[in-house]
C-alpha cells in the first residue's frame, strides 16, 4: 500500500487543488463565444434585411394613398393611428382582383397536383420497373431540364391555338405541368431508387401488386421528396407572370398579370397595388413556412442520394 502523505504534526495532507485555467484557454473560449454571438447577430440582421421589403409592403398596404405619398411606410412607426383597412376593403370590392385570385388558385392547385401525381408514377417506373429503353428515355427527361421556357412560347402558342387551349385556364395548367414534369421525374426517381430492394421484395412476397406497393410503401417513404417538390411547383406557378401573360385568359388573368395591368392602366393606384401585392406574396410565404421542415428534409435527401 502506498503511504498517505503526511503533513506537519502527523495529519494527512490536503489533496492538491485543481490547476487554474491558463490564460490561453480562457482567451480561446471567449473568442469562440464571441464568434458564436457574432454569427447569431449576423443571421438576425440578414433575416431582418430579407424581411424588410415584406414589412414595408405590409405597412404600405395599411396606409391611405395621401399618407403614403406624403412620406414613406416607416411613418407608421411614429404615427400608427394612420393605419387603415380601407385599402383591403377597396381591393376586395374590385371584381378584377377577386377574379384574378380565384384564377390563380384554379391554375396553381391543378398544376401542382398533376406534377406530383405524374412525377411520382414516372419516378417509380424509372426506378423499379424494367421496360425497353428505360435508361435512354430517362436521359431524354434529364435533357429536358435545360430547355428554357422562353424557347417554347411561340411553338406552344401555335399548338394551343390549333387545339383550342390558347387563352384558357386549362392551357396554362398544361404548360406548367409539362415544364414541371422533367424536374419532378428526375428528383423522385433518384429518391425512389434509394429505397431498399429487400423492402419491396418483402411486400411482393406478401402478395402486394405494383399499384398497392406504390401506394402503401413507396409513397409514404417518399413523403419528404414529394413535399419539397410540391413547394417548388407551387411557388413557381403562383409567382409566374410570363406564361400567364401569354397563355391565360385576358378577362380572367392570374393575380400577377392583374397587378401588372393595374400599373399599366392606372399608374399610381397604390390603394389597390399594395394590398394586392402583399396578398400575392404572403400566400407563398405561408406555404413555404408551413412545410419548411419537409422542404429541407426532401432537398437534403435528394442531394445525398
Amino acid at each position: 500500500m502506498s503511504a498517505v502523505p503526511q503533513a506537519t504534526g502527523g495529519r494527512p495532507a490536503r489533496a492538491a487543488a485543481p490547476a487554474a485555467p491558463s490564460r490561453g484557454g480562457v482567451v480561446t473560449r471567449l473568442a469562440a463565444r464571441a464568434a458564436s454571438g457574432g454569427t447569431r447577430v449576423f443571421l438576425v440582421l440578414a433575416a431582418a434585411f430579407w424581411l424588410l421589403p415584406t414589412i414595408g409592403l405590409l405597412a404600405s398596404s395599411f396606409l391611405a394613398p395621401d399618407d403614403l405619398s406624403s412620406g414613406g411606410w416607416w411613418q407608421v412607426l411614429t404615427a400608427p393611428a394612420r393605419l387603415t383597412t380601407e385599402n383591403y376593403a377597396h381591393l376586395l370590392s374590385d371584381d378584377r382582383i377577386t377574379r384574378s385570385l380565384v384564377s390563380t388558385v384554379l391554375i396553381t392547385v391543378p398544376a401542382t397536383l398533376l406534377v406530383l401525381a405524374l412525377g411520382a408514377f414516372a419516378g417509380y417506373a424509372f426506378a423499379w420497373l424494367e421496360f425497353p429503353g428505360r435508361d435512354a428515355l430517362f436521359l431524354v427527361v434529364v435533357a429536358l431540364l435545360v430547355v428554357p421556357v422562353q424557347v417554347a412560347l411561340i411553338p406552344v402558342s401555335e399548338l394551343f391555338g390549333a387545339i383550342g387551349l390558347f387563352e384558357t385556364t386549362a392551357g396554362v395548367v398544361v404548360f406548367h405541368t409539362a415544364f414541371g414534369l422533367p424536374f419532378a421525374v428526375f428528383l423522385l426517381r433518384n429518391f425512389f431508387a434509394e429505397i431498399p430492394r429487400e423492402l419491396l421484395e418483402a411486400a411482393r412476397l406478401d402478395g402486394a401488386g405494383e399499384l398497392r406497393l406504390f401506394a402503401r410503401v413507396v409513397l409514404p417513404l417518399g413523403g419528404p421528396a414529394i413535399a419539397s417538390l410540391g413547394i417548388f411547383q407551387f411557388l413557381w406557378v403562383w409567382n409566374d407572370m410570363l406564361v400567364a401573360l401569354v397563355f391565360a385568359d385576358s378577362t380572367r388573368p392570374p393575380i400577377t398579370v392583374a397587378l401588372q395591368q393595374q400599373v399599366r392602366q392606372f399608374g399610381n393606384n397604390i390603394d389597390v397595388l399594395a394590398p394586392g401585392a402583399f396578398i400575392s406574396m404572403v400566400v407563398p410565404l405561408v406555404v413555404f413556412f408551413a412545410f419548411q421542415r419537409q422542404f429541407v428534409t426532401g432537398v437534403l435527401a435528394g442531394a445525398v442520394k
